[in-house]
């Protein structure tokens, strides 16, 4: 992970063999503001086919936020954190006891059986000196391929980045496809895969259009025949889910319409409820691990032990997710008192769509809060990273998002933005790599 030449000469590369792991971390986050994303590679990652000979032009002058010019430094003990914490929830999640509690309110769509676990879950993560604390989860998570491109087209910067390392376990394009394929023989077995369809609304508008490119290319590689199509545009004729009167094998669903209830959606739905069409993720996946309710769940020890959840698995949960409860009317004033300490989000929300820190609510908002369907989740600010935007010093806000697969990371990225929330809308912020440090915690 290290090189011994920078071992023997470099103070700051020996204090990260060495230990004082939080200080290291800090210390690259705030003085190291070095641009590393070489652009000639990236435009090469994300061009790879000709038809595409003009999308890093398209995203720098009409998605300049995108991408980070510099990566973010994480301690891989805290990855390896985050890590036992996905596996500790895929395997809650996989028990009959939590699918019959989860299930039990959720939307009939989401109660249809159905051996596909879902592809691209999304743990975010605020990283606190204590280590990373889950946030949410997703289960249309955007970015996976994105960040592969821009992981490729990182380079050292300066000698303190050279002997450390872009935390990539294996292939993750290649793990990405895998996934798919898994997820087609869970429920096909070994029917050939053909057509894959990547849904969303109106897909030519979206923020993430590039990344639907990215995807098209990758089934084309494989040797599948691929679209990017609005789910209107699709048809369930005679047990069939067509696109232009072909037929589609595969939904890669990025919808935000999580139980397939919108009317245009109408087609994905007939087909989901009679599997005609392998749909992943979808709204069984959803209503499993993201419906933000869970996590209140999913941190209380008293309702996993009723689960039979061994004393292992609840400590990493318990330790890893802020204390979260579902907002009920009745705890209306102890919930106002103790504000300032909560973050409020809707529980079948996404993104950062009527979302509100404590702190900056109004008596109005906290009565629509009161009367609609929120979690409160204890209030974890997130880390720092110091860049120089424009030659200025430029403090940005700091998360992780760990892409993961039946209990299994594939891919860590981090996330920089200014304001509430992440926004995509900040200079100098964007979707950044992540570099581990290999340090260990010192003993107190």
């Amino acid at each position: 992970m290290t090189a011994p030449s920078a071992l023997a000469t470099d103070p700051l590369i020996r204090a990260i063999a060495e230990g004082d792991c939080e200080d290291i971390v800090e210390r690259m986050n705030r003085g190291c503001q070095c641009v590393s994303l070489d652009h000639a590679r990236l435009k090469a990652e994300l061009e790879r086919d000709p038809r595409d000979g003009a999308l890093l032009a398209t995203i720098n002058a009409t998605r300049p936020h995108l991408f980070a010019d510099s990566v973010a430094f994480v301690a891989e003990r805290h990855l390896d954190a985050a890590a036992a914490l996905v596996e500790a929830v895929d395997h809650v999640v996989n028990s009959a006891g939590w699918q019959s509690a989860a299930l039990a309110h959720a939307p009939a769509s989401a109660r249809i059986p159905c051996a596909a676990s879902g592809v691209f879950l999304g743990f975010d993560f605020h990283l606190g000196t204590d280590g990373p604390r889950l946030i949410e989860i997703n289960t249309n998570a955007g970015g996976g391929l994105l960040n592969v491109a821009l992981a490729r087209a990182q380079r050292a910067c300066c000698a303190e980045v050279a002997p450390l390392a872009v935390r990539s376990p294996g292939d993750p394009e290649r793990a990405f496809f895998e996934m798919f394929v898994s997820e087609w023989r869970s429920v096909r077995g070994d029917a050939p895969l053909r057509t894959v369809a990547i849904v969303d609304r109106e897909p030519q508008s979206q923020y993430l259009l590039p990344e639907f490119l990215l995807f098209q290319r990758l089934f084309e590689r494989h040797g599948l025949k691929a679209w990017i199509c609005d789910p209107a545009a699709l048809q369930f004729v005679d047990g069939r889910l067509l696109l232009d009167g072909e037929e589609v094998d595969l939904v890669y669903n990025r919808l935000t319409d999580f139980s397939l209830d919108e009317p245009e959606s109408a087609a994905l739905a007939a087909a989901w409820k009679s599997q005609a069409a392998l749909i992943t993720p979808h709204p069984r996946a959803h209503a499993l691990y993201a419906d933000k309710g869970n996590l209140a769940l999913l941190c209380d020890d008293q309702f996993l032990q009723t689960l039979g959840v061994d004393a292992a698995t609840r400590g990493v949960l318990v330790q890893g997710i802020p204390r979260t409860v579902r907002v009920r009317a009745e705890d209306g004033d102890s919930l106002w008192k103790n504000r300032r300490d909560l973050f409020f989000k809707p529980a079948t929300g996404y993104g950062s769509r009527a979302a509100y820190r404590g702190d900056k609510l109004t008596r109005s908002v906290f009565a629509n809060i009161l009367a609609g369907d929120y979690i409160a989740q204890a209030l974890v600010p997130p880390s720092a990273r110091r860049l120089s935007v424009e030659g200025v010093a430029t403090d940005l806000k700091m998360d992780l998002r760990v892409y993961a697969y039946r209990g299994a990371v594939q891919l860590a990225a981090a996330r920089l933005y200014r304001g509430q929330t992440t926004n995509f809308r900040t200079p100098g912020g964007g979707f950044a790599t992540v570099v581990a440090l290999p340090c260990v915690q010192r003993d107190a």
